[in-house]
């Protein structure tokens, strides 16, 4: 059995990340048994480097090595280019053909991407696993094989088998032994060695020097996500390598050939921006919904407190006639004038004045005792208002009356309210 070392020369794998070495480690262990291997890792990581390593080590290794694609080959064909098929088994069969696994009878198959394998093959694929039976398409008569099946998949299994994808029973046939590749980000001492390979290679072939990078590139290229992995850092060695004439290379110049280099953070849609202003509009709605049913509740007050003043429920409800259809709109409770006096007086009953962490003063209560009035233990909340303030809004309100000649739109609009809130005051103020 060889060193890790030893095999890593042997197949030109760079790098001595432990996380690589222990995949190698793990490799050469199970290479000399016959049990079925999963290798996983992202797209790009060298997963086909070990499926060569574990037939190179085994006893199998003088028997036919095949790597087979399975997402390369379209679902009607996959059965016959596996398992074979007989003459006249479909449109196109002229001739009996024998497929991987009698190929390969004796030696070791590499399923690669075994994710994107039809669930009908996989069915297949489990009876070859369990006891080397197959069938090839259009016959009927079992076949027997002895291979040694290594596969390998980018794909996230178990969420591929809860979505009904892959078989589970197939998955733990194939992963007695799981050799898991980690991602070139977190080899970051790796990096700089495999692109200082790659750009040796592509010098050779191309015929011009090396290209060297600055300590200021090497950490960008070992902070950079490369999501492609090996695959992607070898593409940019070999973009670098034809097209720049300078051989030094700097942070400045990589920077071009690294998409969104030095970007961490995901950038932001246009749907994003979308719904924080439907965010926005939302909240302004509201807004003015708390609002306009706080001059509503204010409305309320004044409607109680008129009527514990004049004792008169029909003259009340006549002058306030429109402020009661206002709230209550086009309802029977509308008409129902006992129950809108009813809910004016519960109104008065609630503060809604802000709530604070300091001290607030305590409210001063006036009893009613009018013999006529039928709230005889209505307690009215007199507001701790400032009646200077109070007397500055009087004084501005009739300055802007004047000054515009009764025209409230205009007097509204000078004083920076809506013309509904200088209405409301008007009558708050007996300014008519």
């Amino acid at each position: 059995m060889e060193s890790v070392q030893a095999v890593k020369q042997r197949f030109e794998l760079i790098g001595n990340d432990p996380g690589f070495n222990r995949a190698i480690q793990k490799a050469i262990q199970v290479a000399p048994t016959d049990i079925s291997v999963l290798v996983t890792g992202e797209s790009g990581v060298g997963k086909e480097s070990i499926p060569k390593i574990i037939h190179s080590q085994s006893h199998r290794k003088h028997g036919k090595y095949i790597a087979v694609n399975c997402g390369a080959i379209p679902e009607g064909t996959i059965d016959s280019e596996l398992f074979g098929h007989e003459k006249g088994a479909f449109t196109g069969a002229t001739a009996t053909r024998s497929g991987y696994f009698e190929v390969a009878d004796g030696g070791t198959i590499f399923l690669d991407e075994v994710g994107e394998l039809p669930l009908p093959t996989q069915v297949r694929l489990l009876r070859v696993l369990e006891n080397g039976e197959f069938l090839k398409v259009g016959s009927s008569k079992s076949q027997q094989t002895d291979v040694r099946i290594v596969a390998a998949t980018n794909v996230k299994m178990f969420e591929a088998i809860e979505k009904g994808k892959f078989r589970e029973d197939l998955y733990y046939r194939l992963s007695t032994v799981d050799i898991a590749l980690p991602p070139l980000r977190e080899r970051k001492g790796d990096i700089h060695l495999l692109f200082r390979k790659f750009a040796s290679d592509f010098a050779m072939k191309y015929k011009m020097p090396t290209l060297r990078l600055d300590d200021n590139a090497v950490a960008m290229l070992e902070n950079y996500r490369w999501s492609g992995n090996i695959r992607q850092l070898r593409n940019i060695a070999e973009q670098i390598s034809v097209l720049e004439k300078e051989r030094q290379i700097t942070a400045t110049t990589l920077r071009n050939y690294l998409p969104d280099a030095g970007k961490n953070l995901p950038a932001v849609v246009n749907s994003s921006r979308k719904s924080e202003s439907d965010f926005g509009n939302e909240r302004e709605i509201l807004y003015k919904v708390l609002f306009d049913m706080k001059n509503d509740l204010n409305d309320l007050k004044k409607l109680t407190n008129e009527l514990m003043a004049n004792g008169n429920v029909g003259d009340v409800r006549e002058e306030n006639k429109n402020l009661i259809q206002r709230i209550y709109g086009e309802n029977d409770k509308a008409d129902d004038y006992e129950n809108v006096i009813d809910d004016a007086y519960e109104v008065t009953q609630v503060d809604t004045t802000p709530t604070s962490y300091e001290a607030q003063p305590e409210p001063s209560y006036t009893e009613v005792t009018s013999s006529n009035d039928r709230y005889d233990f209505a307690q009215e909340i007199e507001e701790e208002e400032s009646l200077s303030l109070i007397d500055k809004e009087i004084e501005l309100i009739k300055k802007s009356l004047e000054r515009h000649k009764g025209k409230r739109k205009a007097a509204a609009d000078d004083l920076g309210i809506s013309e509904r809130t200088l209405y409301r005051k008007i009558k708050q103020y007996d300014l008519q």
